[in-house]
């Protein structure tokens, strides 16, 4: 892990002076966007690890006593997520929907899917570092700031009429493709959030990477972003390994990697049948 430079700080303090006297990195809409702006991956990793803990309370969504924190290194102050929910059963019976063998909920795989997602190419999945919490391991996730609405906020505008615009289509295309490679069984429109600069963000993969080596529901998957695919072809068991060997087990990897050759098998079919114009897309910025 890089420690985080002098030079970038400053650079974080210049530009926080431009927004008032909100405080450095913290839960304010202006100080959060430029310090994602300055701090590479790896500063952001750096002082999720390091950061005192402090100001610890629940959230009210969730089943995984998910709690929230204020981390602060004496120069940086941001609130992270904090997760250490780790059951594995046999068998799980919810209240709702159908029960499943070799259940897993983990606070590991908030790490894999943030590992996995870099290399993917992905920035939409929030940092997450494993760190000991309270005497047990837990995923210690970045806060995401400036959120305006859930999936389940936008899905209302929508239905009131507002245009589905295509970067956004885009994004939520990017979303299916992502929770098919992971096998993601609990996406839900609280764990999708849309910040003020029109991003969709992927939150809490704790019920993912399951073993199963078959897409979960292919029907979902229309389209893909080109850069996606390529960084999916490309993937080889070694990088993938090197990435989140401490996070998933060789079993999980392996389904994984097969989930993976499944996705690709089904776009180029779509694409041979219907062409590259009709399948591919770039993203749109903002």
């Amino acid at each position: 892990m890089k420690t985080i430079r002098r030079a970038a700080l400053l650079g974080v303090l210049a530009l926080a002076s431009l927004v008032g006297s909100v405080p450095l990195l913290g839960v304010q809409q202006g100080a959060a966007v430029v310090a994602r702006q300055v701090l590479t991956d790896a500063q952001m990793e750096d002082f999720l690890l390091k950061a005192r803990i402090s100001d610890v309370k629940g959230v009210s969504k969730g089943v995984t006593n998910t709690r929230r924190a204020t981390l602060s290194d004496g120069q940086i102050t941001h609130d992270a997520q904090i997760q250490t929910v780790d059951i594995s059963k046999t068998l799980f019976e919810p209240d709702r929907g159908p029960r499943e063998l070799n259940f897993k909920d983990s606070y590991r795989y908030n790490i894999a899917g943030y590992r996995l997602a870099r290399l993917l190419g992905l920035d939409n999945v929030p940092m997450s570092v494993e760190r000991s919490f309270q005497g047990s391991p837990a995923a210690v996730t970045w806060w995401i700031d400036d959120v305006l609405m859930d999936e389940i906020g936008r899905v209302k505008k929508q239905q009131k009429g507002e245009t589905l615009s295509t970067r956004t289509a885009g994004q939520i295309h990017i979303m299916r493709v992502f929770d098919e490679l992971i096998y993601n069984t609990d996406r839900n429109g609280g764990n999708l959030l849309w910040t003020a600069d029109g991003k969709l963000w992927l939150i809490d993969h704790t019920r993912a990477f399951r073993l199963d080596k078959k897409l979960r529901t292919p029907r979902l998957l229309e389209r893909c972003e080109r850069g996606l695919l390529e960084k999916m072809r490309g993937l080889t068991a070694e990088a993938l390994t090197r990435e989140v060997d401490e996070s998933l087990n060789k079993s999980e990897i392996e389904a994984l990697l097969a989930r993976r050759d499944e996705i690709v098998k089904l776009f180029e079919g779509m694409i041979a049948k219907r062409g590259e114009g009709a399948i591919l897309y770039t993203l749109a910025q903002s």
